[in-house]
């Protein structure tokens, strides 16, 4: 089934934009990801480029920084990014449609430094009693575009403590939030569970309780202006195959 998908997908590409330029030699493939893929991606890269003989330059960012930077001109050749990105970068031509695929989803948990007390979590009461009795708490500052922090701004809103929790906030721009509380700077870390697992020093309290968790879905696309169709493409369905499943489950996400 996957097989069949893949190279309906690849047709459909082809059909629409060609393949003139677009070879199958050994091709460096730029890809844009937001955070909570960067882990995966990282995992599956040596074996991608060594039965591929293709070779991946990874670039991290938040799904609004990426956002920014690919209409500001930025050239890449695949982005995997949050939906409502991708769409827009469908729309307006920067993405081709064809090749648009869901490859991971994750939610929103805790982390706590290695040895600290646990937090209790487990309801939506036991969470805001959390937060409230923590020194400090971390997360994506909501003006960088994280998905995760722009969710817990208006999250801890919903809830009525926005003011007591941005009073101790410890906002970081991007990358790994759970860095904060593994280096001491923050009791709390609130990001992707994700972003959370490959922290050393750090425990995944767990996730957020249900009734306030939110999902984030991460979609692939194969850019209009891909130096190299064929190889972006491999990538991407290197990142969407069943092979991808264990290393999105280690890494606390799983197939959408």
């Amino acid at each position: 089934m996957r097989w069949h998908r893949t190279a309906v997908m690849f047709a459909a590409v082809f059909a629409v934009f060609g393949t003139t330029g677009h070879s199958a030699r050994a091709a460096e493939v730029k890809v844009l990801t937001a955070g909570a893929m960067k882990a995966v991606i990282q995992i599956l890269l040596p074996e991608f480029e060594k039965r591929s003989g293709h070779t991946v330059v990874l670039d991290n960012d938040t799904a609004g920084g990426l956002a920014k930077r690919i209409a500001g001109g930025e050239t890449f050749d695949v982005a995997v990014i949050t939906p409502g990105v991708i769409g827009e970068l469908v729309k307006n031509g920067t993405l081709i449609p064809e090749s648009r695929i869901d490859v991971a989803k994750v939610g929103i948990g805790v982390g706590v430094k290695e040895g600290a007390p646990v937090p209790d979590i487990s309801t939506v009461e036991a969470f805001k009693a959390a937060l409230l009795a923590a020194k400090s708490v971390a997360y994506i500052d909501p003006k960088a575009g994280g998905s995760s922090g722009i969710y817990f701004d208006k999250l801890i809103e919903r809830l009525g403590i926005a003011d007591a929790v941005r009073a101790k906030a410890k906002l970081k721009q991007g990358g790994y939030v759970a860095d904060l509380v593994a280096n001491g700077e923050a009791e709390l870390a609130v990001h992707q569970i994700s972003e959370i697992v490959p922290v050393k020093g750090v425990r995944l309290v767990g996730p957020l309780p249900a009734d306030i968790q939110n999902l984030t879905v991460y979609t692939a696309g194969l850019s209009a202006k891909a130096r190299n169709r064929i190889a972006a493409m491999a990538f991407i369905d290197a990142i969407s195959g069943s092979a991808a499943a264990a290393v999105l489950k280690a890494k606390g996400m799983e197939k959408p």
